[in-house]
């Protein structure tokens, strides 16, 4: 698909002081890892025999479509700064046989029966391959979300070469576990200083957490009619 997107305008951007310090004087990114409260979208997924990976991803899409901020992307050969129209979720097959993972990228849809539907498609079409193939002058509008379902890690840091302006979001998740009768699922979100600092990140999951609770309720008053 190509992409579509509106170029920002840097004299008029709200954080054009915070891009230009940390596009020029001092390239980093910003790592945050949260545990968030997935009980109750745990319970509904079993209750509705739906997947629950599929069921968070969609959220986490969701999430990252809810802000410009978080659909920034940088455009190297031009040196602008864009806002793309939808960001879509590259995620990860793990082969058990080889012990090793296929990128599966699904188009993220806000109508969650498609999304659904597309994403179950996308992950058996990739357990029939064994490649890893991402062409990135042509994947501008993906960003990065990989389960790691052997343990429920306190932290995890994503490292990018220094000075390099990738803007788009890197999403983490680990194995959930049970802390005070609640199942509590550790995340953690990076994205480039430049265009997300502190509040930004604590926004997604703010965001992400509400997300979560309105879709798994919505889901339980629809059973219950």
């Amino acid at each position: 698909m190509t992409p579509t997107y509106k170029k920002i305008n840097l004299d008029d951007y709200y954080r054009k002081g915070v891009f230009r310090h940390f596009s020029e004087d001092c390239k980093c990114s910003v790592s945050i890892t949260n545990r968030i409260d997935v009980t109750d979208l745990v319970a509904m997924s079993k209750k509705t025999g739906t997947k629950f990976y599929v069921n968070f991803l969609y959220l986490l899409a969701k999430t990252m479509n809810s802000r410009e901020d978080y659909r920034m992307a940088y455009l190297w050969q031009t040196n602008e700064l864009i806002c793309l129209d939808k960001i879509n979720p590259t995620h990860y097959i793990f082969h058990e046989d080889t012990e090793t993972c296929s990128p599966v990228d699904t188009e993220y849809f806000e109508d969650y029966d498609k999304f659904y539907k597309n994403a179950v498609a996308d992950i058996e079409a990739a357990k029939l391959t064994r490649e890893y193939k991402i062409d990135m002058e042509n994947h501008l509008n993906w960003f990065d979300a990989s389960y790691i379902p052997w343990i429920s890690y306190d932290s995890l840091n994503v490292e990018l070469p220094d000075g390099y302006l990738y803007f788009q979001p890197i999403i983490n998740w680990g194995k959930y576990r049970e802390e005070n009768g609640r199942l509590m699922m550790p995340v953690t979100i990076r994205m480039n200083h430049a265009i997300a600092d502190g509040y930004l990140i604590a926004k997604a999951f703010l965001i992400l957490e509400k997300e979560t609770q309105n879709f798994a309720s919505l889901l339980y008053t629809t059973l219950a009619l």
